[in-house]
């Protein structure tokens, strides 16, 4: 799946996060921003990583900006934002 265009999902709020996504070539880069990211750095990264991977993104750029969010929230919120910033229509549901 290609990131297309810009797309956002998510609030600054606190036990939420914003998702940043945008077209890039070669590769996939994430940036991740959050106020816990000494104790939860390394689960927020695998679970975006995570969820990148299933819903198979291959290039972009998605820029997480945490402010304590959940698992499941912070993949309910790539989630949205991938499914925004790409124009598949052919989505597998089951790998969500």
């Amino acid at each position: 799946m290609k990131i297309t265009k810009a797309a956002l999902a998510g609030t600054f709020e606190s036990s939420d996060l914003l998702v940043k996504v945008s077209p890039s070539e070669g590769g996939l880069d994430v940036v991740i921003n959050s106020e816990v990211f000494k104790q939860f750095g390394e689960q927020i990264a695998t679970v975006v990583h995570q969820t990148l991977k299933a819903l198979d993104v291959t290039d972009g750029l998605v820029i997480i900006d945490d402010k304590g969010a959940l698992d499941c929230v912070i993949r309910a919120r790539v989630q949205c934002a991938v499914l925004r910033g790409t124009q598949d229509e052919t989505l597998n549901w089951e790998v969500l």
